[in-house]
């Protein structure tokens, strides 16, 4: 008989106007690495919450080394051998990075915490997993990847039997994968259960034992990695056959709308340096780079979320000074954040609110807001753009991650930006859903906007753009037109001229 380390059998779960989890299951195998897939929406975020406890299961069976467990929060997750890294991170970022590892479980001696152990006990889990971090940096003071490495350690340092890493990879490097890898293999050795969520398909098919799919809240099969491709987990999961990852490219670029000159920012170390580029009205411009190359912080720039140091926006002739993002958005731009959790969705507030939040002034009237045509146009963007919720007034933190991004799209649309600036638009989310979001985007050029898309992902750059600029260190290391015997050498290789 099969050993399991984690079972979760037969659960179900349902919200007002829509049943999330349908008899779902997952069983994890000791020693192994058990990837969950499926559709932004299919169930997989929701049936782990039910694990953590965040939601109370209607229905079903927890089992973590052959004993029923019921938990009421992720505290007690933890403190019981289940951990968790979120995709969204979720840190104390003005404190130190062992304040974060060692939260709510401080060495104690009475009243005084140790922090010689804290520090010493932090240092030997980092050398242990070959992270080169200092403990007593503040954690907002770190990268990205560097921080969800520090969630990786908290994870590693309660001796966890089961560890869920939920999308770890989508603000790593390549190098910084491998070590990923390495880590999750020690965990093996351990004899760990882990549970490994990602889109990416060639990472599931490289570091997977065993692959479970589940599609519109139900399990649909689990069978061996070594019996899968890609063609296989897309059916499955889609149940379809999806035979071309990016739709066919329609649009015509047409003038030049946008010129960016000498743009810097100031920020030092971090900071734009002396960048020129045109884009066409109906183009979609590409924007590649290593992580840490400066892609995120151009966006920021010519929206003026970063301060600019000097150089000029000019849109359809027009110089934009872009001092702030509400001016961006008065010139006709908009942008689409790269962290959306901490920067796009408002967590709280339903799906309306967060649809017209960039346009308020659009429904101001004599007696305050017209809620009717704030209903209006957001049904309008739900359908529009196929997003899946229960009604307007769900409130988009119970929505998957693909959904709110869908949601984030239709609140820029609604500002009828001439420029969109889009940050990783497709991160986390799955390869139904992008196709959805690249068709979008190739609309949105067909009616004539200008698109400046910045992606981690070569293939996808490559699928939808018309040309490619490729930042490195800062700087615009050069642009080159999409052709049909374009390499991802030939982009790597600007993307280190700088480095």
């Amino acid at each position: 008989m099969e050993k399991y380390i984690l079972e979760m059998r037969n659960i179900s779960k349902s919200f007002p106007g829509v049943k999330a989890l349908d008899n779902a299951r997952l069983l994890v195998r000791p020693g192994t690495v058990h990837s969950l897939m499926g559709e932004n929406g299919a169930g997989k975020s929701t049936l782990m919450k039910c694990l953590f406890g965040i939601y109370h299961r209607d229905s079903g069976d927890i089992f973590l080394d052959k004993q029923p467990i019921n938990f009421h929060s992720p505290k007690e997750a933890l403190e019981n051998g289940v951990a968790m890294v979120q995709q969204e991170l979720n840190q104390a970022t003005k404190m130190s990075v062992m304040d974060n590892v060692w939260l709510g479980r401080y060495p104690t001696v009475g009243p005084y915490i140790l922090k010689n152990k804290m520090y010493n006990d932090t240092k030997a889990i980092f050398s242990t997993l070959g992270l080169n971090v200092d403990p007593n940096a503040i954690v907002s003071t770190l990268s990205v990847s560097q921080r969800q490495m520090v969630e990786i350690a908290k994870a590693v340092s309660y001796n966890a039997k089961v560890v869920v890493f939920d999308e770890p990879t989508s603000s790593l490097t390549d190098i910084e994968i491998e070590q990923l890898f390495k880590i999750i293999n020690m965990l093996k050795e351990k004899g760990c259960g882990i549970v490994y969520i990602s889109h990416k398909m060639d990472e599931i098919l490289k570091i997977s034992d065993d692959v479970t799919i589940m599609r519109d809240g139900k399990w649909v099969q689990t069978s061996p990695a070594s019996e899968l491709d890609m063609n296989k987990i897309i059916k499955a999961m889609v149940g379809r056959e999806l035979s071309n990852r990016f739709p066919p490219k329609t649009n015509k670029p047409g003038e030049v709308m946008l010129e960016i000159k000498d743009l810097s920012s100031k920020y030092g170390n971090n900071a734009i340096k002396n960048v020129s580029f045109t884009v066409r009205k109906g183009e979609i411009l590409g924007l590649a780079g290593l992580v840490g190359s400066g892609r995120s912080e151009l966006l920021e720039t010519i929206f003026g979320y970063r301060t600019k140091l000097h150089g000029d926006v000019i849109l359809n002739g027009k110089y934009c000074r872009n001092r702030s993002t509400s001016e961006s958005i008065k010139n006709g731009f908009a942008l689409l954040t790269e962290e959306r959790r901490a920067t796009g969705i408002f967590g709280v507030l339903d799906i309306t609110e967060n649809t017209v939040i960039a346009n308020l002034k659009k429904y101001k009237g004599i007696f305050g807001l017209n809620k009717n045509k704030m209903e209006d146009d957001t049904r309008t963007m739900i359908k529009t753009l196929s997003t899946k919720t229960p009604s307007t007034k769900t409130k988009i933190k119970s929505l998957s991650g693909g959904n709110q991004q869908k949601v984030i799209i239709g609140r820029w649309l609604l500002t009828n930006p001439d420029v969109l600036l889009l940050d990783e638009p497709t991160r986390g989310i799955d390869v139904g859903a992008k196709y959805e979001i690249y068709q979008l985007i190739i609309n949105l050029a067909n009616q004539g906007k200008t698109i400046i898309m910045c992606s981690s992902e070569l293939p996808e750059i490559m699928g939808i753009s018309d040309r490619i600029a490729v930042m490195s260190n800062y700087q615009l290391a050069g642009i080159i037109d999409n052709r049909p015997d374009l390499t991802q050498e030939e982009i790597l290789k600007l993307a280190f001229k700088y480095m």
